[in-house]
């Protein structure tokens, strides 16, 4: 993905919402756990009550010193390390209590975004890459969940600890506490300031980092070509110049925000100093008591860190309002294929009949060029048609419209007589097995590979079907048989393995439509064999549309539908067409020595 196309208009859609509100979006989220918010709520406002009280305890531990009453002393003492016990525990239950709160809220929302990821259709996934989304459900939830099981908390412990011990100061010195205000603009300024700049660069780090993470996804996934094609070493610049540039905006964030917690500090400590030194002056005049400057000295100390710590909560609550606007990018995104509200009802059982009534279609990503023209196509319920031509010519995307993962641009294609259009893609779905042209393969053992197609399926079903594709034998010969471990994306198998055990998936989905995609391109003449077989007993009572260039493998079907450049230009059986001439007897003629 190009830096200046797709990332550019994301963060220029970021760019309209520049306000801490965004994270009023992880509200849903929180709802349902009031009751351990509020749990949560109250051991911080305890611990924080604790903390402005330990300062009184102080004071009167410091003006009686010289006290005779010894008993007395050990009282105050002992009051003091009950208050700080008191507050260890307090602090430690708001830790836990806060931080459990945290992960569940941001494990709920990795789910819900996962969810919605999930059923977007293949549209989406043109324009936002798999390596965002998944940089989108990992990193950005860790700012959100460092937010709401660190952050927030310290954040209201630290208003607590502020707004309390100001009045703490007024009560203890009306003079000392004008002196501290007077600190306060002072403070306030640089962080507003520097928290504007802060924000917009930590979108911008974010959305680098989304990139790397991209451009490391892409590479990875096709480590063969780019090994094959000696292209390590330009992979490597690329996402060695993506993540520098990652980390030259996280500097710049760093260094903002470092110099904005020493502009605060400064100003506050330098501020507590002065009063300080006002103060013992004070004490020398008898103005107050030592215990009174140190209990004021302690509360201004406490106050002074609560706004030191809240001016870098304030950053990442900024870096965590920029993550949370791009997941809700996430759960917001349009998708081009909607489910009725409504839905209709598929007539049972379900036959497989297909029709395309005047289909024309172009893929988002190229709306001026016509991949299917005014296509009109009726396949009856149990019959067998074999789409062909040359690349380009249209026949995966018709595959591709019979599972409604693009709807046409007009006409309808319908199932049974229904317009998928009507119906919950999960409802017809159901019916339909398919093997695609590129099977995938997951990293689980064999056996589980083959059940994804049927999960409910026994061990014995799934033998069965392996058997059926031809794929009984060589998954018997591996180092655990059918529990194998297969490896990412199948690395342990070969391609004509591969597509076996995808076939097997296929077959043990027993749907009443079954799709193949290229499904023998990468066997073996005598494997090809043994799975033409099973595909001709699988596909005798239902519906079988096949997508192949390799022509032996559809000499059987019942209908050929010959495809050129998004129009179908010719339909009959194999002697037919052959006979017929054209685009067909053409290709026959390349691929058959016998003409």
């Amino acid at each position: 993905m190009a830096r200046g196309t797709t990332m550019t208009s994301a963060e220029a859609d970021r760019e309209k919402s520049k306000k801490l509100g965004s994270l009023g979006a992880l509200w849903p989220f929180m709802r349902p756990y009031r009751g351990q918010m509020i749990a949560a709520l109250l051991a911080l406002i305890t611990t924080a009550t604790l903390s402005l009280i330990l300062p009184m305890a102080v004071r009167r531990v410091v003006d009686n010193f010289s006290v005779e009453d010894g008993a007395l002393l050990d009282r105050y003492f002992g009051a003091a390390l009950a208050i700080a016990a008191a507050l260890a525990v307090g602090t430690a239950l708001r830790y836990a209590l806060v931080t459990r709160f945290g992960e569940r809220v941001v494990a709920d929302i990795r789910k819900a975004v996962f969810d919605r990821v999930i059923g977007l259709s293949p549209a989406f996934f043109e324009k936002t890459m798999t390596g965002e989304v998944l940089s989108r459900i990992t990193t950005d939830t860790t700012l959100i969940l460092s937010v709401i099981g660190s952050s927030v908390s310290v954040a209201l412990r630290n208003v607590l600890m502020f707004s309390g011990g100001l009045v703490l100061m007024l009560f203890t010195s009306p003079k000392l506490t004008g002196l501290v205000l007077l600190i306060v603009p002072a403070v306030v300024v640089p962080i507003l300031v520097l928290g504007r700049r802060l924000r917009q660069l930590s979108r911008e780090n974010q959305d680098w980092i989304a990139e790397s993470s991209g451009n490391a996804s892409e590479a990875l996934s096709a480590v063969q070509t780019v090994q094959a094609f000696t292209h390590e070493t330009l992979s490597r610049s690329r996402f060695g110049d993506v993540t520098e540039k990652s980390f030259d905006s996280a500097q710049k964030r760093i260094w903002t925000r470092a110099l904005m917690t020493a502009i605060v500090i400064f100003l506050v400590f330098t501020g507590v100093v002065g009063v300080l030194w006002i103060g013992a002056w004070d004490v020398r005049a008898g103005g107050m008591s030592a215990g009174t400057l140190v209990q004021f000295v302690i509360l201004s100390v406490l106050v002074a860190g609560a706004v030191g710590s809240l001016s870098e909560v304030f950053g990442e609550l900024q870096r965590a309002a920029g993550a949370t606007e791009r997941l809700v990018e996430l759960l917001q995104a349009e998708d081009s294929v909607q489910d009725p509200d409504a839905p209709a009802s598929l007539p049972s059982p379900v036959r497989g009949a297909i029709r395309f009534d005047k289909v024309s279609f172009s893929y988002p990503s190229r709306p001026d060029l016509a991949t299917l023209d005014d296509i009109e196509l009726s396949i009856e319920p149990g019959e067998t048609v074999a789409l062909v031509g040359p690349s380009g010519a249209g026949k995966t995307t018709m595959i591709q419209m019979i599972q409604r993962f693009y709807d046409p641009v007009s006409g309808v294609v319908t199932l049974d007589d229904v317009a998928l259009r009507d119906l919950n893609r999960h409802d017809f779905r159901s019916h339909i097995a398919l093997v695609p042209q590129e099977p995938m393969i997951f990293a689980t053992s064999a056996r589980e590979n083959i059940r994804f197609g049927r999960p409910g399926a026994s061990d014995a079903e799934v033998e069965a079907a392996a058997k059926a594709a031809a794929a009984h034998d060589f998954l018997t010969k591996l180092a655990d048989g059918y529990d194998t471990w297969l490896g990412e994306r199948g690395v342990m198998l070969s391609g004509g393995q591969k597509q076996r055990v995808a076939i097997a998936r296929a077959i043990l989905r027993d749907a009443p439509l079954l799709l193949l995609d290229e499904a023998t391109s990468a066997l073996d003449a005598e494997s090809e064999r043994a799975v033409q077989e099973a595909v001709d007993t699988l596909s005798a009572d239902r519906t079988t549309v096949i997508v192949a260039h390799r022509l032996a493998t559809v000499k059987k079907a019942d209908r050929i539908v010959v495809m050129d450049q998004g129009r179908i230009v010719a339909q009959g059986t194999h002697d037919a067409l052959v006979a017929k001439g054209g685009l067909y007897a053409r290709l026959a003629k390349m691929q058959f020595t016998d003409g």
